[in-house]
């Protein structure tokens, strides 16, 4: 019998013990915060799954190519591990995200280790068809969110990863960029400029102490901010522009693409004349999104640096270039359309992280509260 087996009732107990801590809340959970590279999945699944349609599944769903960037990225990292010992056991416990994956009709560690934290109930309707998909936040670590992922048999389990794989993807994404969040924002933040932001144009989004600002103006029925992180080998760019009395179905793809190249065309700007443009020769996405409970798009692809040519509809590529993100939504509170845009230069450097700093960044945007009306008052004047 495995060593892990043999384990298996202590393993229990300690994770009775680790969710008893979750229950007493964020307040009360004096667990150190789980670790690990930002932006890495550890799948804990036997190996047999693992090279077979199970992990393929798992791969093609939750862990896809990201053809919006330079060169090929996964949305995630991969790390495959298994309950091979109680010293992996424990190691798994410290990490960031973590999926657990197995057939209950298997005699693996793995599918052990989930029958053991199914009821009695639960594995029977597992055993009659269904499938479990258990997301479990903080289960032995803060920080830290973990999947049980378990079906009848191998098939049923790539039926359950297609289903659910997307969930499992964007779930991992949301806890990340909270992570990323708290990270990047530990140290000094820039709150006066927040605070000019907020004051001159009724919108924030949080800055790092080492972004400047590049470009602030107006005009009559607009605005735009270019925020800028200038390192010796990267570069970030975030710019917001807004116009006033737009609706949201005044927001179209073909929209977002103009207006982008038309602001970076005017603002971002190289030399030689050079300017950045979207690379329409590369892939690009764009999805209708909900971006903080706004209506709007999201997209993904590449940008270049070019310069015009004696055809005024074409454009000849000058060097350099890197992926960025765009979000277009309406405001109602502002009555407003906003364009968010984070892009990287970063030649000598996988993208993604940098890239989800931007997202990171568009997230924090907020607009200014409304004020709260004083009860007695509006009693007093009726």
């Amino acid at each position: 019998m495995p060593r892990l087996l043999r384990l298996a009732p202590t393993l229990l107990l300690a994770a009775a013990v680790s969710l008893s801590f979750v229950l007493v809340g964020c307040d009360g959970d004096y667990r150190p915060r789980a670790i690990g590279k930002e932006g890495e999945v550890t799948v804990v699944v036997d190996s047999t799954h693992w090279t077979g349609p199970v992990g393929d599944t798992f791969r093609e769903t939750v862990t896809p190519w990201i053809n919006t960037l330079p060169q090929p990225e996964r949305y995630f990292e991969i790390r495959h591990l298994e309950f091979s010992s109680e010293r992996v056991y424990e190691s798994i416990q410290d990490l960031k995200n973590v999926v657990v994956i197995a057939p209950l009709s298997d005699s693996t560690n793995e599918a052990n280790f989930l029958r053991r934290r199914l009821s009695a109930e639960a594995r029977e309707a597992v055993m009659d068809g269904q499938v479990a998909v258990v997301s479990k936040p903080n289960l032995w670590r803060r920080s830290q969110r973990v999947y049980f992922v378990t079906a009848a048999t191998p098939e049923a389990l790539v039926t359950a990863l297609e289903q659910r794989g997307t969930d499992i993807r964007n779930t991992f994404k949301e806890v990340t960029l909270e992570r990323m969040e708290r990270e990047m924002y530990d140290d000094a933040r820039q709150f006066a400029l927040e605070d000019t932001l907020m004051s001159q144009h009724g919108f924030a989004v949080n800055v790092q102490h080492d972004f400047q600002l590049a470009v602030d103006t107006t005009s009559a029925s607009s605005g735009f901010v270019w925020l800028r992180r200038r390192l010796a080998k990267t570069r970030r760019e975030f710019f917001v522009y807004y116009e006033e009395d737009m609706s949201p179905s005044d927001i179209t793809p073909e929209w977002i693409y103009e207006t982008r190249d038309s602001l970076t065309r005017k603002y971002l700007r190289g030399s030689v004349a050079g300017f950045v443009r979207i690379d329409d020769r590369r892939t690009l996405t764009t999805e209708q999104t909900e971006f903080k409970d706004r209506f709007g798009y999201e997209v993904r692809g590449l940008w270049h640096m070019v310069a015009p040519t004696d055809d005024p509809n074409d454009f000849q590529s000058v060097g350099g270039g890197g992926p960025f993100v765009t979000y277009a939504f309406y405001d109602q509170s502002t009555d407003r359309v906003y364009l968010m845009d984070g892009s990287v230069f970063a030649p000598d450097f996988d993208k993604l992280e940098f890239l989800r700093q931007m997202e990171v960044m568009a997230h924090t945007f907020r607009t200014q509260e409304p004020p709260v009306e004083d009860d007695s008052a509006v009693a007093a004047s009726q």
